[in-house]
């Protein structure tokens, strides 16, 4: 799966500590074969129920993941984008907006 990264998110992730980061890329990794799958399928029920995905209350088109409730409190919010290839194809991809713990629900 192709992404892209806010500045927000650039300056949430630079705010985590290295094993937070090492959590993130972990779940990363099983977020974007769920991805995938979603693409391929359009099936609600490729993502893993680990990972909590879901659509955030009052900001239309913003989802939430979520890997860890209790210490650290581990949470990222994304949208689907679309990015052009090398070659000029319009592929769909993620657009990570923040990561971090819960404050990041106050501009997701």
């Amino acid at each position: 799966m192709r992404y892209e990264r806010t500045e927000l998110f650039k300056a949430d992730y630079q705010q985590l500590s290295e094993h937070e980061r090492e959590l993130f890329r972990a779940v990363a990794r099983i977020f974007n074969a769920a991805c995938d799958r979603f693409i391929e399928t359009k099936d609600p029920s490729s993502w893993p129920a680990s990972l909590r995905v879901k659509a955030v209350v009052n900001a239309p088109g913003i989802f939430e993941m979520n890997w860890s409730f209790s210490g650290p409190d581990g949470r990222a919010t994304w949208q689907w984008a679309t990015v052009v290839t090398s070659n000029g194809v319009s592929v769909p991809a993620v657009r990570w907006r923040r990561i971090g713990g819960h404050q990041i629900f106050r501009q997701p």
